[in-house]
């Protein structure tokens, strides 16, 4: 899933179409927050996919989309901690 702003999206629509053709979904932006999706209308599922439900989340304020375009380097690797998970702790105290 790709993010851009409205005014990148103005000076490169057809780059943009293009990458939709393709099979990628494009999150608008209006000075950060997400506004459209476009994708392409030969993938019309019915039930929104996980890019439609981020950019939701997204617009509600419950989670903010990566500004970074490109994929992680294949060097990055998950930091593993020691311990409970966080959501086990929660879960006790909740009790």
């Amino acid at each position: 899933m790709q993010t851009v702003g409205i005014r990148e999206l103005k000076n490169r629509l057809t780059h943009y179409l293009g990458e939709v053709k393709n099979g990628e979904n494009v999150v608008v932006t209006d000075r950060g927050k997400p506004v459209a999706i476009l994708h392409s209308l030969e993938k019309i599922e019915v039930d929104a996919g996980i890019d439609e439900h981020l950019a939701v989340l997204a617009a509600q304020g419950h989670l903010t989309l990566p500004k970074i375009k490109e994929p992680l380097p294949s060097s990055f690797t998950p930091v593993h901690l020691a311990g409970e998970p966080v959501s086990a702790t929660l879960i006790k105290d909740r009790r």
